[in-house]
């Protein structure tokens, strides 16, 4: 039975929206996949650096810290840098997009956004090489 156990893929969600988390969360949350959620960039950060996940999706507007400054201080740091990390975000300039990519963001979701967008990277995520902490 122990063989054929996976490990939950953690999921972090950074959004300043109640509806977005819940819809984000219930859409994802499937006893394989555990979504945890912060409210606010430095929330985010706190848990980014405290708990270990396989993805993380940030929006760009959020108190207290926005989404790209956080998305740089993440991908920054060794111990959190190999996490992959989309910004979710309404902001769909190219000047917006070019700041998230400048930051280290591994990619740009638009809201609003399909469901079935979200679960194709998460099961793109999960099926490819894993990255791991660094040694």
């Amino acid at each position: 039975m122990a063989g054929n156990y996976q490990a939950p893929f953690h999921i972090l969600l950074v959004e300043d929206e109640p509806v977005i988390r819940e819809l984000v969360r219930s859409m994802l949350s499937d006893g394989s996949v555990d979504v945890v959620c912060a409210a606010n960039g430095l929330e985010g950060l706190k848990l980014a650096r405290s708990q270990t996940f396989h993805l993380i999706l940030m929006d760009v507007v959020l108190p207290q810290l926005d989404g790209i400054s956080v998305c740089r201080i993440i991908k920054s740091d060794p111990a959190t840098s190999y996490v992959p990390l989309y910004m979710l975000t309404a902001k769909a300039k190219k000047s917006d997009m070019e700041s998230a990519t400048l930051a280290g963001a591994d990619g740009y979701i638009h809201k609003p956004f399909r469901g079935a967008e979200l679960m194709a990277l998460v099961e793109r995520l999960r099926a490819g090489p894993v990255k791991t902490e660094p040694a």
